[in-house]
């Protein structure tokens, strides 16, 4: 599909990467973005129309697809990392199922909620926030890699059930980004804005995944040598 004159519908957009999608398919001669985050008042980007949306809250998420049919572009990029173990009792599991909630239902919830004004507009598309982790476990981030293992194999499913009615379904992997998610991180970073623009030049493609950086080729790359199976390091 192509970016121009189309309607994005962006998740997590106050800030980081979800700002950066904002801002480019503006750019990009998109027609309408719909920017959506908990606080619509955290939304300070010129030209988007800011929208409440917790992905957690079902009736907010149907209320969405309700208001705005005119979509023809999903962004779902809100996420959280609680960064966490998976030791430590009943607190593990209760932030858990929070980075659940957000990261993988949320993700489905909004997908399938715009589902239909996406094949009502012509197939349009899709493009889920995924990471490095999907396919590798840091330490710490056991339960954030377990979201992301799962929201991958989500898209994956969706690829194929979206397929009939011609949506478009992509999957963004990425190691390290510059955004408060990794502040604490020291470590190499790519630009939200670089990322961005290798998604835009995917989704004009017709392509189904983006490897964003060296980080996700090489984990990628290493899958099939066990690499998932050895302790990792951040490096």
């Amino acid at each position: 599909m192509k970016i121009k004159d189309s309607v994005a519908f962006v998740t997590g957009a106050n800030r980081g990467l979800g700002a950066a999608f904002a801002k480019a398919l503006l750019a990009a001669g998109a027609k309408k973005v719909y920017a959506a985050a908990r606080d619509p008042a955290s939304v300070d980007i010129p030209g988007v129309q800011p929208v409440r949306l917790d992905v957690t809250r079902p009736g907010e998420v149907l209320a969405a697809a309700r208001d705005f049919r005119d979509v023809t572009l999903v962004i779902n990029n809100a996420g959280i990392s609680n960064g966490g173990g998976l030791l430590n009792g009943q607190a593990s599991l209760d932030a858990f199922r929070v980075e659940f909630e957000v990261n993988t239902f949320g993700l489905l919830a909004v997908s399938q909620a715009f589902a239909p004004h996406l094949a009502a507009n012509g197939g349009g598309a899709i493009v889920n926030v995924l990471s490095a982790l999907s396919w590798a476990t840091l330490p710490g981030t056991g339960s954030y890699s377990a979201t992301k293992a799962a929201s991958w194999a989500l898209t994956n499913g969706l690829r194929q059930d979206l397929k009939a009615q011609g949506t478009q379904v992509v999957a963004l992997h990425v190691g390290f980004m510059d955004t408060d998610m990794t502040a604490k991180i020291n470590a190499p970073k790519s630009r939200p804005e670089d990322v961005v623009a290798q998604v835009i030049a995917a989704v004009e493609a017709g392509e189904s995944e983006v490897l964003a950086d060296a980080i996700s080729h090489q984990v990628k790359q290493g899958l099939s040598a066990g690499a998932y199976l050895a302790p990792a390091t951040r490096g």
